[in-house]
């Protein structure tokens, strides 16, 4: 049995925890936030790669949108599933860091909270733009690397009798198992955002977009320790285009 977090079952295991707790409506973030920023970024795209598609709700936006849409996952749980929710969309099993596509095979690449549980996130980078068309977009969602780093949070202090939001030891590249709902524990792969821009850089990847949206009200909603964080963002958006 492997030693390694990141190449673990967990996925397998957690597939269908994920299933009914994010897609099909049941959360807010996708439906308030994720989804409509994809469409935004996605528009106007003819062949799409959704890498870590999971059971496939934004490969299947990018079908609706009008793009021929490819999602690829190592996990065969959420493939199974994808395929029984097929919206026109093709599924293949693989891994970020070998993608099984040829040079140039679409002008649109997509990953959704994923490369934080890539272990090799330069080779996957590496490939995304292998695979992009000259011209071609890569739209990256992150949880914020800065603001959402392992041990950051909300902090009440009665003694200084101020309230402030902890960052962790940002600059720690480091692999973490977290408890995200009870019983369900994953591991999540912190680095700097520096990494990630640098690497896209190294692979002619230039960064054109940057989004770092507030919570949504949904979410807001249903999470009330966050109200005091609403200005604290969760979630990271890059947009980098391949150079010519």
């Amino acid at each position: 049995m492997s030693t390694d977090p990141l190449t673990g079952d967990h996925w397998e295991r957690t597939a269908g925890w994920w299933q009914r707790e994010f897609t099909h409506g049941a959360d807010p973030e996708y439906e308030e936030q994720i989804l409509p920023l994809a469409s935004e970024q996605l528009a106007g795209a003819r062949r799409v790669l959704d890498v870590g598609c999971g059971e496939g709700q934004i490969t299947r936006l990018a079908t609706r949108l009008g793009a021929y849409a490819a999602g690829l996952d190592p996990t065969w749980a959420q493939l199974t599933t994808a395929r029984e929710r097929q919206g026109g969309a093709g599924y293949v099993a693989g891994l970020a860091q070998r993608l099984p596509f040829a040079a140039d095979s679409f002008d649109a690449v997509v990953a959704c909270l994923v490369f934080e549980h890539i272990a090799d996130t330069d080779a996957a980078i590496g490939e995304v733009a292998r695979v992009l068309e000259p011209g071609g977009r890569f739209v990256f969602f992150l949880n914020h690397p800065l603001l959402q780093t392992p041990g950051s949070g909300w902090i009440d202090d009665h003694i200084l009798m101020e309230q402030y939001w902890r960052i962790g030891p940002y600059l720690v590249e480091d692999t973490t198992m977290e408890e995200v709902d009870k019983g369900v524990v994953l591991p999540f792969v912190h680095r700097p955002l520096s990494r990630y821009v640098n690497a896209m850089a190294d692979h002619g990847l230039l960064v054109t977009r940057m989004l770092e949206p507030s919570p949504p009200p949904g979410f807001l909603a249903v999470a009330e320790e966050y109200e005091f964080a609403r200005t604290i963002p969760r979630l990271l958006m890059l947009r980098a285009d391949k150079l010519r």
